[in-house]
């Protein structure tokens, strides 16, 4: 058996059959056992300022990194040294570098805060190219493998530009080589903050901007147009450059239908003046896809990191009866449905599901049965009561649940009842993530087992770190997916709407919950959660219009207009697989997240914090948390085909992580509890500037809890709030 499964058969086929030994490196190239060995192999220093970028060259023989000292190094690896310097002319902070595919290593371009792009030739060591086409910093460029002489650019002026070395149209002024125009649709205070080309589809082009929408466009649908500013001869500011581009009629920048599909966490975007409040923006600092090109990538400044799917679709999920169909009893919630170029698996069939849920399967299945209208709300005083837990309702039902699940015969493997009860215990304890982390092993264990969902949720609603409601939410609905009738699951289903603030959907689900369960709906739980609810309707429907609205034809409204396109855009937007919790992103717009593995096993992104976090990409569980900076890590780059990974930050140096001897010595640089650390994140991400200024300098503060914990103490697994302004 262990031969069948084991190393040893994969090295036997590869000793036999050399088509097999791809397929051995993709998958030994990063293991368990490696990562676990993970360490610092070496500092390479150089650079008189922060390392903002890194590049491998195809092969992985050659490093680049960008600086703010205005510099490329290129490095040997191996060697620990550097191969050159280039002096690259720029004006500004250096925030992208790229080797250009099938150039043999030799063409370099680098973007940077001068609003320039330059391309240079390492074989004579000059700059053969500038193009001056952005009036704001250029944060990312992009290459496709297999397609030579064109590279892609996304600047701070919204602008997505394309670029030819082969066509001399491309450096003159408003040559037409701007591909889409974001500020025409988001408004006059977009930016585009990341790029990234699909290595397996060259055609898709996904984009990330200053909001918490990706967009993933159809570059064959588009096409290349100038963007015309009057000639000021230079005298014009960039500030009054970029805001002239914002007057620009969305109209002349009309996309064709079905050219782009935008991506985006359902919870999300709650109204920016929110995360203004809590001392933070929500915008897109990388994107990148799967090895596979079957996945999308996102940081996510201000929040997680999310995990899409660019082939099959998944709807925003709430408690909406309008959106599901009953057939045989069973109802349905489909996927979203909107059809272009992408809907399809390269082979042209539909694609399956990667095995990267994050708890959710393929479609989220809930059984109800058609209800009546409901009746006009009685008026109830808009104070809102004392919101009671769920832990009420969940003993009430607690016996009664268990026989039925007895008497159905419902029994976990072994393996899985023992993750199951060592989470509960730590559920007891309340310590949630530790449970979440179990509780994620288990449903991949066992993906169809309605308890884990449920307990899952019941965990995440306790935490409450950012985004952990609409996780629970979701793990609500595929516990009553399989099982249409677990009282918890649907009770708890209806609390995290409220508490997200969907009243409307959260007063339908309790209103099924108290038809499908009329033993409880008298409850203490039920009644407070159903006069909550109510009074959060009528506080939303007392609440005056948008103050904008008075404001309609000022130019500030006009400005930040969406255009009509954009509106139907995101209101289509698709759900997330999988997130990936414990960083923080909050102090720079160029942190990275990415695969580790030829296969994308491991997702690897640093933090505020100066450490850089592992997680299982199937369990989503945190692998291991190293230091990687004095202050803040930016840049992670994996080595192409080695278990190597290249790291940067605010320190001058550029940092090379590999597999240490097993000689028993302890690794430094490993932080051993990556609970706190990331609990700590979480804490900063919410903390106002002088409280992460003195977290900085090693002091602790207590957390402000929902009311529920109100009455009790700090403690390490608390739920995670906003501080009061």
């Amino acid at each position: 058996m262990n031969y069948t499964r084991g190393t040893l058969r994969r090295k036997l086929e590869r000793e036999i059959d050399a088509s097999t030994c791809t397929s051995y490196q993709r998958n030994l190239q990063v293991t368990p056992h490696l990562i676990s060995r993970l360490g610092l192999e070496a500092e390479l220093e150089g650079h008189q300022g922060c390392v903002n970028c890194l590049e491998w060259n195809e092969k992985g023989t050659l490093l680049a990194s960008g600086s703010d000292d205005v510099q490329i190094m290129i490095w040997d690896p191996f060697k620990k040294k550097s191969k050159a310097i280039i002096h690259t002319g720029h004006q500004g902070n250096i925030f992208s570098v790229k080797f250009l595919p099938n150039s043999g290593d030799a063409t370099l371009v680098s973007g940077a805060a001068d609003c320039k792009i330059r391309v240079h030739d390492l074989n004579v060591g000059e700059t053969t190219h500038v193009f001056s086409c952005h009036i704001n910093r250029v944060k990312r460029l992009a290459t496709a493998p297999h397609v030579p002489f064109m590279f892609w650019s996304a600047a701070e002026d919204g602008l997505i530009m394309q670029y030819d070395l082969r066509s001399p149209e491309t450096c003159q002024p408003n040559g037409k080589n701007v591909l889409v125009n974001l500020k025409a649709h988001m408004g006059g205070e977009a930016e585009a903050k990341c790029i990234a080309i699909n290595p397996h589809n060259p055609e898709q082009l996904a984009v990330g901007a200053n909001d918490p929408f990706v967009r993933l466009y159809d570059r064959r649908m588009l096409t290349c147009s100038s963007v015309k500013l009057p000639n000021d001869n230079g005298s014009r500011s960039v500030f009054e450059r970029s805001n002239l581009m914002a007057n620009l009629s969305p109209e002349g920048f009309k996309l064709p239908e079905g050219c782009v599909q935008y991506f985006k966490a359902g919870h999300l975007p709650r109204k920016q003046t929110d995360f203004k409040k809590r001392y933070r923006t929500l915008n897109a600092t990388y994107v990148t896809f799967s090895p596979d090109g079957c996945e999308l990538l996102v940081n996510l400044g201000g929040e997680q990191i999310y995990l899409f799917d660019v082939n099959r679709r998944r709807k925003p999920q709430k408690f909406d009866l309008s959106m599901v169909m009953t057939a045989n009893g069973v109802c349905r919630e489909p996927a979203c449905n909107h059809s272009n170029g992408f809907s399809l698996s390269r082979n042209g069939t539909t694609a399956t599901t990667n095995g990267v849920t994050n708890g959710v399967m393929q479609h989220s299945f809930i059984h109800t049965t058609p209800t009546t209208p409901t009746s006009p709300l009685p008026p109830v005083s808009p104070t809102i009561s004392q919101s009671t837990s769920a832990q009420e309702a969940d003993n009430e039902g607690k016996k009664k649940n268990s026989k039925r699940h007895k008497s159905e015969g419902r029994t976990l493997p072994a393996a899985v009842e023992a993750l199951k009860r060592k989470a509960n215990s730590y559920f007891e304890k309340e310590q949630y993530t530790k449970a979440i982390m179990l509780y994620n092993e288990g449903i991949v264990r066992c993906p169809a087992t309605a308890v884990m969902y449920a307990n899952r949720a019941a965990a995440y609603m306790k935490r409450k770190w950012d985004g952990d409601l609409y996780a629970a939410l979701r793990d609500c609905h595929n516990a009553l997916r399989h099982d249409h009738n677990h009282l918890k699951a649907h009770f708890r289903l209806a609390r995290c709407l409220h508490e997200l603030s969907w009243p409307k959907e959260a007063f339908d689900c309790l209103n099924k919950f108290k038809s499908k369960f009329p033993d409880y709906a008298r409850s203490h739980a039920c009644e407070a959660l159903d006069k909550d609810i109510r009074a959060a309707i009528f506080s939303s429907a007392s609440e005056p219009e948008d103050s904008n609205q008075s404001n309609s034809d000022s130019p500030q409204h006009r400005r930040n207009r969406l255009s009509d396109q954009e509106k139907q855009w995101q209101s289509d937007a698709c759900d997330y697989e999988a997130r990936f919790c414990g960083h923080c992103n909050t102090t720079t717009d160029i942190k990275e997240a990415n695969y580790f593995g030829s296969n994308g096993q491991y997702i690897v992104a640093g933090s505020d914090d100066g450490s850089f976090f592992i997680w299982d990409k199937t369990t989503s569980n945190i692998v291991r948390v190293l230091r990687g900076d004095e202050s803040i890590v930016n840049c992670l780059q994996p080595h192409p085909s080695y278990c190597l990974l290249a790291t940067s930050g605010i320190d001058p140096v550029v940092r090379l992580w590999s597999p240490k001897p097993e000689d028993g010595s302890k690794n430094e640089r490993e932080v051993d509890n990556s609970d706190d650390a990331a609990l700590a994140n979480q804490r900063r991400m919410n903390a106002d500037p002088l409280e992460v200024m003195l977290m900085n300098m090693g002091y602790r503060f207590s957390t402000v809890f929902d009311v529920d914990d109100a009455e009790e103490e700090s403690r390490p697994d608390q739920p995670v709030n906003c501080r009061p302004s």
